[in-house]
């Protein structure tokens, strides 16, 4: 495989009028985020992505220039996934996977202050897409492996470093097909770290963490009404846009109940000692965190969001069919109720077909991992709080799972208070405070020397 996305690739763009930062005061996990956010790795799902070859050969290439052996795996033309092993002290001891992905959602430019593929440095702020989601790890993953490495340290245990296509399309030609493909990848491995976790939240004006020890079960659901086609000037009652259309409604407007586990239990109690709460509601207590209020909101309740409808060919023609995605999110273990009482809500008459599912994840806030994490974030942000929390969404630790594999999300970032960091996955102007990744990359390396 050749090297033509190299890190000389990082120069073929500006920064959207903004004024450039000189590079001798660009930290190394800035410049490397900046360069990965370079590489338009869009994945528009259904197999079309863009760059995901590219940036796996920046990896690459970086990762040689450590002294590793990268290997690289494209389970379907230019899907390129890449990983490599760092030797421990102890071999006899289980690895440690720390792994990102490297394609992000699209991003629709006009919509955005800067160019979103431009790495543009302002505000003591790096912008792009994939700035949040999750460019900004991968960069502190390979820093801080690199901080190890060229002061000529060793780990205790294994390391293996992994980087994965597609998990914006469930990791189909990403981690799911890695693990099935490639598990002697992960061989000996026993727990990973990976994204969503690891950043503050503000909670009553104090700065707490959150570490991801669970994720959302997954269903990508199709709904389908089926009418009568006609000609649009007629009366017709038979129409499959409008019987979609109130199906939908009825979903979008549907309030789910609270649903605790004993992460979320855990979270909430955290909550309210940190705000000074007499409170059990969780609503109320989600309140006290800020512009984190609705991510956390997501992560005690099922979600079904209507995402896309399809419908008609001819302004003139009533179609005999119309379609509406729906991305549902639900606790682990609920799925089949869930989907019953979706069909509930939609009627009889509505059809739904499954298009993707995902297993679900919670395991304990426990463990000689879960106190180095917790011990790194306090040598360096002492006396601040870590709280354990269910993710409404999913990463490829679900993948690495059947493996055997215990992930957690540990992405170690110090954010300022009213910055809307959970709002800016997926979302419009993604952007990361340069020292917060600095942070990260101390953390991240002070965990892998303490391991």
């Amino acid at each position: 495989m050749g090297r033509e996305g190299g890190p000389q690739a990082s120069a073929a763009h500006g920064y959207g009028g903004a004024m450039p930062t000189p590079e001798t005061e660009v930290p190394e996990v800035v410049r490397v985020a900046r360069d990965l956010i370079r590489f338009d790795t869009t994945n528009w799902g259904a197999g079309r992505s863009e760059g995901e070859r590219e940036a796996a050969e920046y990896v690459g290439a970086y990762l040689e220039a450590l002294g590793l052996r990268p290997e690289y795996y494209e389970p379907a033309p230019r899907r390129t996934n890449v990983a490599a092993r760092v030797p421990g002290r102890d071999p006899s001891r289980p690895a440690l996977v720390l792994h990102g992905h490297l394609d992000v959602v699209p991003a629709v430019a006009e919509d955005w202050s800067v160019d979103p593929f431009a790495g543009v440095i302002r505000d003591g702020m790096l912008w792009g897409r994939g700035a949040v989601d999750m460019k900004n790890m991968d960069a502190m993953i390979l820093t801080a492996v690199a901080d190890l490495l060229r002061a000529g340290e060793q780990p205790e245990r294994d390391l293996v470093l992994a980087f994965f296509a597609d998990e914006e399309n469930g990791g189909v030609d990403g981690s799911q097909r890695v693990v099935r493909d490639r598990p002697e990848w992960f061989a000996g491995a026993t727990e990973a770290i990976s994204e969503v976790g690891g950043y503050s939240i503000a909670v009553g004006g104090r700065r707490a963490y959150l570490l991801q020890v669970g994720e959302k079960a997954l269903m990508w659901i199709r709904l389908v009404a089926r009418g009568r086609a006609g000609h649009g000037s007629r009366v017709h009652p038979d129409n499959a846009v409008t019987r979609l259309a109130e199906a939908i409604a009825r979903l979008g407007e549907t309030r789910w109940p609270v649903e605790l586990t004993d992460t979320t239990r855990a979270l909430l109690e955290g909550i309210a000692e940190l705000a000074g709460s007499a409170s059990t509601d969780p609503d109320e207590l989600a309140s006290c965190t800020g512009p984190a209020d609705a991510f956390i909101r997501s992560t005690y309740r099922t979600v079904a969001n209507p995402t896309g409808l399809t419908a008609g060919y001819k302004h003139n023609v009533i179609p005999d069919r119309a379609e509406a995605t729906v991305d549902v999110r639900v606790l682990p273990g609920t799925e089949d109720a869930v989907l019953a009482e979706i069909q509930r809500i939609v009627g009889d008459d509505i059809e739904i077909e499954m298009f993707f599912r995902d297993i679900g994840l919670e395991i304990p806030f426990a463990g000689d991992l879960v106190e180095q994490m917790v011990a790194a974030l306090g040598r360096h942000d002492p006396g601040v709080p870590v709280l354990p929390y269910l993710l409404g969404a999913g990463t490829d630790n679900k993948a690495l799972s059947t493996l055997g594999i215990a992930g957690y999300g540990f992405a170690p970032l110090k954010l300022p208070a009213d910055l809307d960091f959970t709002g800016m996955f997926h979302g419009v102007d993604e952007r990361v405070p340069l020292d917060a990744l600095e942070f990260g990359r101390r953390v991240l390396a002070d965990l892998l020397r303490s391991l």
